[in-house]
């Protein structure tokens, strides 16, 4: 493989010489850079990238952090913010960190080394103390890591008041609700949320509130739980779609029929709701216009880092699908 000291010598200039041709800076006069563009084509050279990175400060690479590639939802996100991060020329790079903070902390501390020039996290453990010495932009995507970090979120706390909401006018007269974890701020807003149209009724009972840490096995486990000790529950909205699957498997492993017995709606709008029998009713997050969205406002801190940028909060749209049906009245 050819070095840079192969080229010089072949074209009769200093390493200087050729490090301004590739790097694109300082003078070099038209004769000169055309010879050295010719034998580095000839050699077919390729420069080191992270020598590059270390000479203008910028590598060119972008990091999206998710929480876990298994869920549907984050490679819906993660195409977002590759198209736009490849359409400016930027390498893009997914880290799954499976919830883990050492591992969250491990891609951080590696990439910060390549000179990443800027990150986006989907993060439930980062904490604003591991990020505030950061020199590069960070953007928070789907839930807020800290108050001063710039977010692109949606109105978590909003959809989910009106999911509850349309299962009301459906009829529903218990309505429970499979949590996401605690830690995630998108989880916390969606259970305020639902709080907000229940706690003040007559059936309510904290007991209608199980935690399915956003995950298929245990929202089955815990909705199993739940439905036998309430078989008088008729509604469940269910924190995210991944969730919602292991409802309906509870539903039926109990021979509940949703949606004629069971009414049940989720969050998200991912492609695996259409599928699922029944086809799950969610209050659909505009997930790539999300995904595109933080990509471009990290870019433009990146390229333009004195400029000012609020937070942004997208709108939810309820799609209805056959997991809800209007509850009929018993004679």
């Amino acid at each position: 493989m050819s070095t840079i000291r192969d080229v010089a010598k072949l074209a009769k200039v200093s390493v200087a010489t050729v490090s301004r041709v590739i790097n694109e800076s300082g003078y070099v006069n038209v004769k000169t850079k055309q010879k050295v563009e010719e034998v580095i084509e000839e050699l077919d050279y390729r420069p080191n990238d992270v020598a590059r990175s270390l000479f203008k400060g910028k590598s060119k690479m972008i990091a999206l952090f998710v929480p876990d590639i298994m869920n549907p939802f984050f490679p819906e996100l993660a195409r977002a913010v590759e198209d736009i991060t490849n359409k400016h020329g930027y390498t893009f790079i997914l880290c799954n960190t499976d919830n883990d903070n050492k591992k969250e902390m491990a891609y951080m501390n590696a990439l910060l080394q390549k000179s990443i020039d800027g990150m986006i996290l989907v993060s439930n453990t980062m904490t604003a103390s591991q990020i505030k010495d950061t020199k590069v932009p960070i953007i928070s995507l789907d839930r807020k890591t800290r108050s001063d970090l710039i977010s692109v979120t949606v109105n978590n706390r909003e959809g989910a008041r009106q999911a509850v909401g349309y299962m009301k006018e459906l009829g529903c007269k218990r309505i429970a609700h499979i949590a996401g974890p605690d830690s995630a701020s998108s989880a916390r807003s969606r259970m305020e949320g639902y709080l907000n149209e229940v706690q003040e009724e007559k059936w309510f009972s904290n007991s209608f509130i199980r935690a399915g840490n956003y995950s298929i096995d245990e929202a089955y486990k815990v909705t199993k739980t739940l439905l036998k000790d309430n078989p008088n529950i008729d509604g469940i909205f269910v924190a995210n779609d991944l969730m919602a699957v292991g409802v309906l498997k509870a539903a039926a492993s109990l021979k509940i029929k949703v949606p004629d017995e069971l009414s049940v709606i989720s969050f998200d709008g991912i492609k695996l709701g259409e599928t699922t029998s029944p086809a799950l009713t969610t209050m659909a997050q505009p997930i790539y216009h999300i995904g595109k969205r933080a990509a471009e406002i990290l870019l433009e801190k990146i390229e333009k880092p004195g400029t000012v940028i609020q937070s942004e909060e997208h709108q939810v749209q309820l799609i209805i699908r056959e997991s809800t049906r209007e509850k009929r009245l018993k004679e």
